[in-house]
């Protein structure tokens, strides 16, 4: 993982995108979730990370759309009251979160290509708008749907055998929240038709990468021991030092490279003027 002039990942850019409002802990996630792990690997390959959770500074707007522990503070105003004092609340919660959102489609924007997270079982909005956005522009979205499984249910279930009210209770919870096992990591149906099917993976595989990061065990890892990921991301992002991808080609029946994978190579001459544009025979 040695980073070189000639790694074809130094130098590009990437967004993290994933769940942020309703995970467990917005703090936990923050400190050391998968954002944390997958964003240290990527540096370390000379790539330039773009995490919502610390958004770079913007020139002559500092801390514009900063997001933290308290982001979410005014959206508990919301109200659906008539009339102006309702309006006026409601634009003032719009505009409140603008910024935060105006920022993370701009590091899509200006991405080279994104990463995903995305369990099954936790509802996300913005995600879908940063996959959406990023492959309008073509750019390739790396997606890791994860196994998911809830053993605890099932163990909850078994001690509530002799409590019919309880178990009757367990089961109406059950059937109001998204506790439900995606034992083969399958991705909706929507995401299989907006990216291509060689970019989704059903784990990150940590594991081999643990101790060379200093990684701390986490819930993340149990997961991946216990489902051990056919198609882990990390392996695949090491890959990109040397060679680009191929897409599958239905028609052609094989595989074909992929120009959404489009890298500039942005060199500056002359302290920042002009790009240089080394391709042979092109001519300006």
């Amino acid at each position: 993982m040695s980073i070189s002039d000639e790694s074809l990942l130094n130098g590009a850019r990437v967004y993290l995108s994933g769940p942020m409002d309703f995970v467990a802990s917005r703090a936990s996630e923050k400190k050391s979730g998968w954002r944390t792990r997958v964003g240290a690997f990527l540096k370390k390959m000379g790539v330039i990370v773009f995490d919502p959770w610390e958004k770079p500074e913007v020139r002559g707007l500092h801390d514009y759309g900063a997001e933290g522990s308290t982001s979410t503070t005014p959206a508990q105003d919301w109200t659906y009251e008539l009339g102006p004092e309702g309006a006026d609340r409601r634009a003032k919660i719009g505009e409140a979160f603008w910024p935060a959102l105006h920022i993370d489609l701009r590091m899509v924007d200006t991405s080279d290509f994104i990463i995903c997270y995305c369990p099954t079982n936790i509802y996300s909005v913005g995600t879908p708008n940063e996959i959406i956005l990023a492959r309008q522009e073509y750019k390739p979205v790396l997606f890791v749907s994860p196994h998911v499984y809830f053993p605890e249910l099932e163990a909850l279930r078994a001690r509530l055998k002799g409590d019919k009210d309880s178990a009757d209770l367990l089961d109406k919870l059950v059937s109001k929240v998204p506790i439900k096992d995606n034992p083969t990591a399958r991705p909706s149906n929507w995401y299989t038709s907006l990216i291509p099917g060689e970019y989704f993976f059903d784990g990150f595989g940590f594991e081999p990468y643990r101790q060379v990061f200093g990684w701390d065990e986490a819930d993340i890892d149990k997961n991946e021991t216990d489902h051990k990921p056919q198609k882990p991301l990390l392996p695949f992002l090491e890959s990109l030092h040397k060679t680009l991808p191929q897409k599958w080609d239905a028609e052609k029946q094989q595989f074909v490279s992929d120009t959404d994978w489009l890298i500039w190579d942005l060199k500056p001459e002359d302290g920042g003027g002009n790009v240089s544009d080394k391709r042979a025979g092109t001519e300006k």
